[in-house]
């Protein structure tokens, strides 16, 4: 699976793309009435990212703007987000409403999300003390070491390969206010190097005590992660747990069931999977009975079986 398109809200406002400047006079909506996606062309663009970022700010009221969302900047396949990061930096004192930041807003036509150069974000979190949503796509070259954050709600990182380094920021980090949690852990294929030891400070919760909604996905050691959550003292206090996108078997259900009980639980997201039937029934018996509501579907799953007999599963979103 790929990402087709393009964000449709944040921070539950509608998302609205700033005209290029090519584009045809328009009325523009209110500045804290919509979520204001800033992008340029990532091939042959006509102005740079920080360019159409300064015409923003020269059309729009941003005292009044709530939401952000940057898409594409010019050549993001091998031009890091570096100027894009500094450019909002700089702005933080015209930017006294924002509360939410996405960063990397690209489908596959614009850049394949493991293509997409990152940089250094922790910047941003530190020049927006009250942002209570951050996210960001792509995850070469990306470094994040979370700081203290009193008002930070949600945090996702959405990655088809996520570098250790950034997941052992993220645990490191004080998010006392932080509710979801979305991490997409990826693929060694594309970066991916964390174990499940470095999940060990976010799955204990001590850092995290209103993490309502845990989501550590599109990983292909799935297994591993489902049998750490088993024991894991954070999953008592959460409403939602999701273990989607990854190459989730037999054995990782086995221990998840095996482990604490999760009749507590609003949903378990366990969707693309490699789960065999008696499984799947095994969990619908023991959640669905309670009301959980849970997603057991095998959506986009895919597999190859080697001469030998090997079995290669796949994440959902890797290239």
């Amino acid at each position: 699976m790929t990402i087709g398109g393009h964000l449709e809200e944040l921070y539950g406002l509608p998302a609205f793309t700033f005209p290029g400047p090519g584009g045809a006079p328009r009325e523009l909506p209110g500045p804290e009435a919509v979520a204001w996606r800033i992008a340029v062309d990532a091939y042959d663009a006509e102005e740079r990212w920080t360019e159409a970022f300064a015409r923003f700010r020269s059309a729009v009221d941003t005292t009044r703007v709530r939401a952000l969302v940057v898409g594409a900047w010019e050549e993001a396949y091998e031009r890091s987000s570096a100027d894009v990061v500094e450019a909002l930096v700089a702005a933080r004192d015209r930017l006294p409403g924002l509360r939410a930041l996405f960063l990397g807003d690209m489908h596959f036509e614009e850049c394949e999300i493991s293509w997409i150069t990152q940089t250094d974000v922790t910047p941003l979190l530190t020049a927006f003390p009250d942002l209570e949503e951050f996210g960001v796509r792509g995850g070469q070259g990306l470094r994040l070491s979370v700081p203290r954050h009193d008002a930070l709600r949600t945090l996702t990182v959405e990655t088809g390969g996520l570098p250790a380094d950034v997941v052992r920021g993220v645990g490191a980090g004080e998010l006392p206010a932080l509710e979801k949690l979305d991490l997409w852990l990826g693929s060694s294929w594309y970066g991916a190097d964390s174990e499940t030891a470095d999940l060990e400070p976010v799955l204990s919760g001590a850092r995290l005590p209103r993490l309502r909604h845990l989501a550590l996905r599109n990983s292909e050691i799935q297994d591993e992660i489902a049998a750490a959550v088993a024991s894991a003292p954070v999953v008592a206090r959460l409403e939602v747990l999701d273990l989607s996108m990854g190459t989730l078997g037999d054995d990782g259900a086995a221990a998840l069931l095996g482990g604490q009980p999760l009749t507590h639980l609003k949903k378990l997201d366990l969707h693309h999977n490699y789960l065999s039937e008696p499984l799947r029934q095994r969990i619908r018996e023991t959640l669905e009975a309670a009301g959980v509501e849970v997603d057991l579907d095998p959506d986009d799953a895919d597999w190859d079986e080697d001469d030998d007999g090997t079995v290669h599963r796949y994440v959902s979103v890797g290239e």
